[in-house]
C-alpha cells in the first residue's frame, strides 16, 4: 500500500484559520476583495457556520464561526500581482486602509488593509528584484527610511482606528 502525501492535493505545509462570527460575510469578503473561490462550507443546526474553506490564490484558508469566543483577528499576508487595484477593491468591500501602497527597500510594494470583521490583510506585490547591494544602499535612503516609518508607524492593534 502506497503512503499518501504527508500534505494533501491543493493546500500548502501551513494552513490559516480565522475564527470569528460571521464567517458567511468573510467569505463574501474574500471573494469580491481578493477573487477567492469558496471551496464548501459545512452549517450548524442554528445556522452558523461549522466548517468553511476557501481558496485565495495558490491558498487555501480555513474559517468557522465562534460566537463565544471574544474576536480573534487574523493577520495574513497576500501576494497579488496588482497591488493598487486589490488595495481598492478591499475598500469597496468595505475595508479600512490601514496602510497605502508603499515601495520598500527589499522590491515589494506593501499595503495593509482590515476587513470589517476585525482581520489584518499585508498586501504585498514583488515589483523587482533587488540584489543585496543595493538593498544595503536603499535601506540608508532617505525616501525608503521614510517608507518604512510610515508603514512601521501604522502597526496598530486591530481594534483602533487609525487608517490612511
Amino acid at each position: 500500500m502506497n503512503r499518501p502525501s504527508t500534505v494533501p492535493d491543493g493546500y500548502h505545509t501551513v494552513t490559516p484559520w480565522i475564527i470569528g462570527q460571521d464567517t458567511a460575510g468573510l467569505i463574501d469578503f474574500l471573494v469580491e476583495s481578493f477573487d477567492a473561490t469558496e471551496l464548501g462550507r459545512t452549517t450548524t443546526d442554528d445556522g452558523g457556520i461549522a466548517h468553511a474553506e476557501v481558496r485565495i490564490g495558490d491558498s487555501v484558508v480555513l474559517m468557522f464561526d465562534q460566537p463565544d469566543w471574544p474576536p480573534t483577528p487574523g493577520f495574513l499576508r497576500l501576494y497579488v500581482s496588482d497591488i493598487e487595484q486589490v488595495h481598492d477593491r478591499a475598500l469597496a468591500a468595505g475595508a479600512l486602509s490601514v496602510t497605502r501602497p508603499t515601495q520598500l527597500f527589499w522590491g515589494d510594494m506593501a499595503a495593509r488593509v482590515r476587513d470589517p470583521f476585525g482581520n489584518l490583510y499585508w498586501l504585498m506585490e514583488r515589483i523587482e528584484e533587488v540584489d543585496e547591494d543595493e538593498m544595503a544602499r536603499r535601506a540608508a535612503d532617505p525616501e525608503f527610511v521614510a517608507n518604512m516609518e510610515y508603514v512601521q508607524g501604522a502597526l496598530v492593534h486591530p481594534g483602533q482606528g487609525q487608517s490612511d
